[in-house]
């Protein structure tokens, strides 16, 4: 979908008879237009991660579907592909027998656990790895069972990390004239998302543990209760701790010797926090929102859904797109988060129905007639 962003044409192939999983991952459903049109609505899901892309349905276990996948290699920069290892090399489309059509090729494979090693075979998901690869075990509150974070945050971790490996690919192919294999797997990604986590034990032997919403290097650096909700308050510096006490009133606190710096408040944290607690239960969340507006130092209300979408921040910057479905009709999609000086990018395409753009491929792409398109549907190859 980045690619696509960028103004790629992506095309994604999919199942004649059931296209992508995250189809039928409903409710909620986008309500089809057409009051007459009984079939299965878009899900909510699959319209969140497929804009700006084009559907084409292949019947890859058919030797013509093969083919089809090969005419299609010779005119593409990229090919992506999410299988086990091994499986696509079986069906003739691996990496070898790829670049052999076309040696500019960039064969970017997103795998759970890589092309090689003991776990390599085993199918990847995100709330598997998110267990397995640490991120679980360091999410949640300390006195409560291990949670996931609130979206797949390890597939979303690795498709970032894929799409900045293509664009290198794509600036050595510039220089080389070759494609190469980009071997990227959720398990490599989510380690490489531990950061400082990870840092603390390779440097200190020191073993993480969950800690709600606050920080292992910075105190204060949490969410606390008010008297009607909570907020965020980060102090990641003695000069905003400083301001924090200032504005909250709690000036005492920059006199005792426990706060005085970072590294004393993290020793002393639970006595800071409990201070700091019975503090912002004093005043409701609008009190101290307004109060810290205009300080030199990190806060935020603790938003629903709603309200995210209602920010005004959210608005200015257009991160809701109205487009026209196909099947749905006007819907709204998450915006394009990052800008451009030179040229503004948009949500060319919506999300595509199943197969929506085969005819147009097979024919605008790769040239063949309409008889065999017919006979590759005919025969259940489309």
């Amino acid at each position: 979908m980045i690619l696509g962003d960028l103004g790629a044409e992506v095309i994604k192939i999919e199942n004649p008879k059931v296209g992508d999983d995250t189809r039928t991952w409903g409710p909620p459903w986008a309500t089809n237009k057409d009051s007459n049109d009984l079939s299965t609505p878009e899900s909510a899901y699959f319209l969140s991660i497929n804009r700006n892309k084009k559907s084409i349905t292949v019947n890859l276990k058919s030797p013509d579907g093969i083919q089809i996948v090969k005419d299609l290699v010779k005119k593409s920069d990229i090919l992506v592909e999410n299988y086990i290892p091994g499986k696509l090399d079986k069906m003739g489309l691996g990496f070898d027998e790829l670049s052999k059509i076309n040696p500019q090729l960039i064969y970017a494979s997103i795998t759970g656990y890589g092309q090689t090693g003991p776990h390599s075979k085993r199918a990847g998901y995100d709330v598997v790895i998110e267990a397995e690869a640490g991120l679980m075990y360091i999410t949640g509150e300390e006195d409560r069972p291990p949670a996931k974070v609130g979206v797949a945050i390890t597939d979303l971790t690795t498709g970032l990390y894929a799409n900045g490996a293509i664009m290198a690919a794509l600036i050595s192919r510039s220089k080389t004239n070759l494609g190469q294999r980009i071997d990227c797997s959720l398990i490599e990604c989510q380690v490489a998302s531990l950061v400082n986590i990870a840092s603390n034990y390779l440097i200190s032997n020191q073993e993480a543990k969950r800690m709600g919403t606050s920080h292992p290097s910075i105190v204060p650096y949490q969410v606390f209760p008010t008297k009607n909700g909570f907020i965020m308050i980060g102090a990641g510096n003695d000069k905003q701790f400083k301001i924090l006490c200032h504005t909250i009133d709690k000036v005492e606190f920059l006199n005792d010797s426990r706060f005085t710096t970072n590294s004393d408040r993290v020793l002393h944290r639970k006595e800071l926090i409990s201070l700091l607690e019975q503090r912002f239960k004093d005043e409701t969340t609008e009190h101290w929102l307004s109060l810290l507006f205009d300080k030199e130092i990190p806060f935020a209300p603790i938003n629903n859904i709603k309200q995210t979408f209602e920010h005004p921040q959210i608005l200015a910057r257009e991160m809701i797109q109205e487009v026209d479905h196909p099947k749905a009709g006007k819907i709204k999609l998450t915006g394009i988060p990052v800008k451009y000086s030179r040229e503004a990018l948009k949500v060319r395409l919506p999300p595509p129905t199943l197969g929506q753009h085969t005819h147009e491929i097979l024919s605008d792409l790769l040239n063949y007639t309409n008889q065999k398109i017919d006979d590759l549907k005919a025969n259940g190859v489309i």
